[in-house]
């Protein structure tokens, strides 16, 4: 398990793009005006428009799992509801709701 990335809701891209740079992050990539990835190294920020967001206008962590349907029934376990999987390019994912009702995707990259 690691923190994949945290995708923070991006109104006009450009602006924000340059708002992270001046912090001293780089980009990794840019989809048009829907999303981008910059870094610092070590966690990813995706900045995304309203069609890139898992719950829009919230900032949503994102925890990279090895196993998804194992990490979900654990949590389940727990007494976490998890969404249906969702099948991605890049990968497989599921938003789950954390104790204090915050929302968390969980991914497993695609084979």
């Amino acid at each position: 398990m690691r923190i994949g990335h945290v995708i923070v809701p991006a109104g006009d891209l450009d602006a924000q793009i340059g708002f992270y740079a001046a912090l001293g992050l780089t980009t990794k990539f840019r989809d048009g005006d829907r999303y981008a990835a910059l870094t610092d190294g070590a966690v990813t920020i995706g900045l995304a428009d309203e069609s890139q967001q898992p719950v829009p206008g919230r900032t949503v962590l994102s925890i990279q799992v090895d196993d998804l349907d194992a990490c979900v029934a654990r949590l389940a376990a727990a007494g976490a509801t998890a969404g249906e999987p969702v099948v991605g390019p890049h990968e497989r994912r599921t938003l789950v709701t954390d104790p204090a009702g915050n929302p968390v995707v969980l991914y497993e990259r695609a084979a």
